[in-house]
């Protein structure tokens, strides 16, 4: 029995798939292109209740998304859009906030096919004919996007392109491994923005 199709992409995931920065995809996203979402728990915005998913504005969290300087990874919310709601909702309680990560940011996949099919953008993930794709590239985004989650960056970003190639190995039993090139092609995105310095 085939799985049904996957709901969401991650702005990792994204950016990797269209070879671009997540400051990208969040600029697409404030000219209203795409959507960001996440989930929150109950939150309360005046009189109403607010759980589950939500949409954000990139421009409220823009200390996230720099160019060519070191970012935090985490911002805080305090407005928020509901799903089927027309205006956003100021955060009331917590007063504070909510606090959100990179890696909890997410984009709806019939919004990212959507923006393929408009740009005419190559999807990274989809084979020729019935082939399966050479490598399982969404498999490394996962281990890599744990690994930062649990663990944060190492020191250098060949140490991170060094470890993705032992998990490639460890999955295959060593007989696919791509090429180093290969994939520091797609982590060099996700460390420019986490790290800054494009290195």
């Amino acid at each position: 029995m085939a799985l049904p199709p996957r709901v969401f992409f991650t702005l990792f995931e994204v950016s990797i798939r269209w070879d671009c920065s997540i400051s990208d995809v969040a600029g697409w996203a404030s000219d209203g292109k795409l959507r960001i979402m996440t989930g929150i728990g109950l939150v309360r915005c005046g009189d109403i209740a607010v759980a589950g998913t939500v949409t954000l504005s990139p421009m409220d969290l823009l200390p996230l998304f720099r160019r060519g300087s070191p970012s935090p990874t985490e911002g805080i919310i305090q407005r928020i859009l509901p799903p089927d709601a027309e205006d956003w909702l100021i955060i009331t309680d917590p007063p504070s906030g909510v606090p959100v990560t990179l890696a909890d940011m997410l984009i709806r996949s019939d919004e990212v096919f959507a923006f393929e099919d408009t740009h005419d953008l190559g999807r990274r993930s989809s084979g020729g004919g019935n082939n399966e794709p050479p490598y399982d590239w969404i498999g490394m985004n996962i281990a890599l996007i744990k690994r930062i989650h649990n663990h944060g960056l190492p020191p250098t970003q060949a140490e991170l392109v060094a470890e993705m190639q032992d998990w490639f190995s460890s999955q295959t039993g060593g007989l696919k491994i791509p090429d180093s090139r290969s994939i520091r092609r797609r982590v060099t995105p996700i460390w420019h923005e986490l790290r800054g310095d494009g290195n």
